[in-house]
Parts: C-alpha cells; structure tokens; sequence
C-alpha cells in the first residue's frame, strides 16, 4: 500500500535544483530519524529540494510535522521477505519526481534503493547509522555488498567505530567510506528556577551531585553495571542521586537491582519522556554505560549544555567524547573504572569546570547541524558533477 503526504513543496529559485530523496525505515522518534529530520530542516539551501520516502509504516510523528512543513513524504510498506513490490515502487517513484539523489538510511533501506535505481540517472549515497551489538555479518551478505557498493556513489559512517564494523562484518572497502559525525540541535538551556523546582518534586538536594542518563531500557544500555557503580560511588561516601530517564523491557530487571542494592532512596527513575532537557538540565555528570553505540544523540545533547560525562568505550563514544578533555572514557562493562571516573569528577572541582568548557566548545566544532549539513552539502554536489 502508498501513501504520500505532501504539503506545499517550496519551490526553488535555483533553475536545476537538486532532488534528493531520503530513504529510510520510518519518521517515527529515534536517532536515525533525528539525523533525516535534521538534515532536512538545516538544508535551507535553495539548490536542493528534499523529500522522504519511508519503507515501513506509521509514518511517526517527526514525519508529519515535517509533512505539515511542506516536506513531500510518501511511504510503502515493506512486505515480509525480500519485497520486489517495494523496489518497483521506489524505481517508479524516481521516475516520477526525477530524483537525483537518493540518500539511503540504514543497511535496509540502502538494499532496496540501490537496485531500484540500478541504471537510472540517480545518485546512491549510503549511510550507516550504527550497529547492533553483538555485531556479526552473513556470507551472504559479504558476497553481495561489494556489488552494492560498486552501484553506490558514496557511503558515509557516523563514527570511526562504525566504518571500521562496515569493513568487517559488511565487506566494505575503507578508502570508501566516509566519516561524517551526527549534527543536532543545541538543547535549550534551561531557567535555573525550573531547574530548582524539578529537584524538589525529585527530591534532590541542593547539596547533592546529580548523576544521570536517558537511554531505552535496553540490555544494550547496561543499566545495570551503571548503578553497581553508583552503589560504589554511594560506599565511598559520596551524597549524590542518579536520575534515569527512560522506560523499556529492562525496567523490572533494573528495579529489582536498585532494591538489591539498596539505594531507592538515591535513584530517580522518571519513566519515558518526550522532552526530557529539563531532566537533563538537572544532571551534573552525564553518564553513558553503553555496551554499543553509534554516536549517542543524548551523549552529543548533553556536550551541548557543557555537561561533563562517563561513557564507556563503546562503538563512537570515544570519538565524541575526549578522554581527559571533555569526560573519561572508561573499559567497556568495566565497573570498577566507571565507578573511579565518576567519583574522579565528583572530587576534582578544577576538572569538572575544565570539562564542562571542554564539552560545549567540542560540540560546536564538531557535532552542530550546520557542520553536518556542511558535509552532506560537500557529497551531494560531488557526486552530482
């Protein structure tokens, strides 16, 4: 089944403007979807027109905004199996709109449009977004990647970690990828009197340090070595309270462990939410105890309010975050070391402020959306010479 949303597409006064068509899974919240929306809203640039077109089914709420903004959307879903259909019906649709540029999201979305537009006029550019841990490929796939890659005029990864795991489990040539890190959003700060009145409804002293995180609950986040290490961190004789924002089907495991461990009276569990900067806003060390990663959009959210932060060496963790610069970088599932980083900067005031400097004038260099767009921008109009 087809459907399109389309607004009141914004004409260019560019006599060749660029079509580029981003193909991904949905426009449902997420950090794929962030980086499409992203790119879309920080491409004011009347050279290129954009459009989305999604593969599965709801659109999602980011879509409809952007379709409310003017922003053609049409999504076919994707059959069980290997779905003909859908290649026929995207080759047709680039027919149609005359796209020059279809910009592929994800493993899946890449597949399909690389063969709907095998000998067409239309530009493939690949972006893998992340992988999944444990990370494997199939021979399957390493057979037929670099035929994919052969038809695929650019490929970009959003971390080092991520390039190096399209080379090893996908079969893809490294001089062929590109690194372009996630560009968002500065998060708005936020009034200090909000701030105040949420660490009372939280229950947080004025006194004591907030640690925080907000993740999916999910065994890929390891939540649970988290809050070992904050029990560790409470044993050392520290007065602080660890804020986790999320939900998901690790919370019985997790509320288990915190009752195990004793600290209920110092853990905050606030459910899912929507907007959570205010929650944010409130964390003095921001933590990230992932055991994969691609680059972490919470991670880069909280750089942009000069939150220093503890992350594990995870997939992009380390390329966003600077060890000794702007956050440690500790052993992956290493709870010890998680614990020592977090009591280091509870203790050394002088780095905690250095670090806070370190994480907003790290993000601005690196992870604005005007710095992404800059290199899309960069990839687009070569591949179209």
């Amino acid at each position: 089944m087809v459907s399109a949303l389309y607004g009141q597409h914004r004409e260019s006064s560019v006599s060749k403007a660029i079509n580029v068509m981003h193909i991904t899974y949905d426009m449902r919240i997420g950090g794929t979807e962030m980086v499409v929306k992203n790119l879309i809203e920080g491409f004011d640039d009347p050279a290129f027109n954009m459009s989305i077109f999604c593969i599965e089914a709801p659109l999602g709420p980011w879509g409809e905004d952007l379709a409310n903004a003017g922003i053609p959307i049409t999504t076919v879903a994707r059959q069980p199996g290997f779905d003909r259909g859908l290649i026929k019906a995207i080759r047709q649709h680039l027919r149609e709109h005359n796209i020059d540029i279809i910009h592929c999201h994800q493993y899946t979305p890449w597949v399909y449009g690389v063969l709907a537009a095998a000998g067409l006029k239309t530009k493939v550019i690949f972006t893998e977004h992340g992988r999944f841990y444990p990370d494997f490929g199939t021979w399957k796939r390493k057979l037929i990647n670099p035929v994919l890659a052969w038809l695929t005029d650019a490929t970009t990864a959003i971390s080092s970690a991520t390039k190096q795991a399209l080379v090893t489990h996908e079969n893809l040539s490294a001089r062929n990828i590109e690194v372009i890190y996630n560009g968002i959003k500065a998060v708005e700060p936020v009034p200090e009197e909000t701030q105040q009145a949420l660490k009372a409804e939280l229950g947080i002293a004025a006194s004591q340090t907030v640690f925080g995180t907000i993740a999916r609950f999910d065994p890929i986040k390891n939540h649970l070595m988290m809050l070992r290490a904050f029990k560790d961190v409470l044993d050392a004789g520290k007065d602080a309270k660890l804020v986790i924002v999320g939900d998901g089907e690790m919370r019985a495991d997790i509320e288990t462990l915190i009752k195990e461990l004793a600290i209920s009276d110092h853990v905050v569990l606030t459910g899912y939410q929507p907007q959570p900067a205010q929650y944010l806003s409130i964390m003095d060390i921001f933590l990230l105890s992932s055991f994969s990663e691609g680059t972490s959009m919470t991670l880069l959210e909280a750089m942009s309010l000069g939150k220093p932060c503890v992350v594990t060496d995870a997939g992009g963790n380390a390329e966003v975050i600077a060890d000794q610069q702007n956050g440690l970088v500790t052993g992956n599932d290493e709870q010890r070391e998680f614990a020592d980083a977090m009591h280091t900067l509870v203790n050394d005031t002088d780095t905690y402020h250095q670090y806070q400097q370190a994480s907003l004038a790290r993000f601005n260099a690196l992870f604005t959306v005007a710095a992404m767009c800059q290199s899309f921008r960069k990839i687009y109009t070569t591949v179209m010479q």
